[in-house]
């Protein structure tokens, strides 16, 4: 395990916040989303721990920094949200018991992680996303025994990785993209991490985590992100 960071949240702390975060009542993390018409469930892993030996090099105020989260690259072939940053995560299956269930089948089926060694720390209010229909549930993990991670269906995902949270949470790696739909203009929060933009939904949930959480560091909400190179 890397050396902690004084001053800063340890691991084991940063595990007991986000456990309070997920403790039975919590209030959604995303309140603005317009409800989606006839929403087919699914659910999302956001997963943290300590995922590699490898802490980041920024230095953040709130968190040490071999902190990571787990995330996916989508394939550019997909013909729904091709390329995008995302949580592992997918629909309900009829035999899923509960969207802990669907969250850490779908991240094994992605990811070959091995759920065993997952603590589930809860399950937040469900987020509706108009655009795609689905109704989703945002679930809270600690990755207490990190098992190795792949891109296992080249067909699904381009990339999977351990982004660090102090690089998300440093100003000079925050914007926001702004895309037009219908003649309306979308705005949203977005980070850079190594190669990879994460803007949408997987950014929206992160940063309204990491408001909750107190861990955000004041950035620049004008600074803008292309979502094209």
């Amino acid at each position: 395990m890397a050396q902690q960071d004084p001053d800063h949240l340890s691991p084991g702390d940063a595990r007991a916040q986000l456990a309070r975060v997920a403790a039975p009542g919590a209030r959604p993390l995303v309140t603005e989303m317009p409800p989606a018409a006839s929403p087919r469930a699914a659910a999302v892993l956001m997963l943290f721990g300590v995922l590699d030996g490898a802490p980041s090099e920024t230095r953040a105020a709130a968190v040490s920094r071999d902190l990571d989260v787990l995330l996916l690259s989508r394939a550019a072939t997909l013909r729904a949200h091709p390329g995008q940053v995302a949580f592992p995560g997918g629909r309900v299956d009829p035999g899923d018991a509960d969207p802990a269930a669907t969250a850490l089948r779908e991240a094994r089926e992605e990811t070959g992680l091995d759920p065993r060694g997952v603590d589930v720390l809860g399950a937040l209010p469900e987020v509706p996303l108009a655009f795609s229909r689905h109704l989703v549930t945002p679930v809270l993990g600690w990755w207490r025994e990190p098992s190795p991670v792949r891109v296992v269906d080249e067909g699904e995902s381009a990339a999977v990785f351990r982004a660090p949270v102090a690089d998300l949470l440093d100003p000079d790696h925050r914007g926001v993209t702004v895309i037009r739909r219908d003649g309306r203009e979308w705005r949203g929060p977005a980070f850079t991490v190594g190669p990879h933009l994460v803007w949408g939904f997987t950014a929206l949930l992160l940063d309204a985590l990491f408001d909750r959480l107190a861990w955000t560091e004041p950035w620049d909400h004008d600074r803008r992100i292309p979502l094209t190179p």
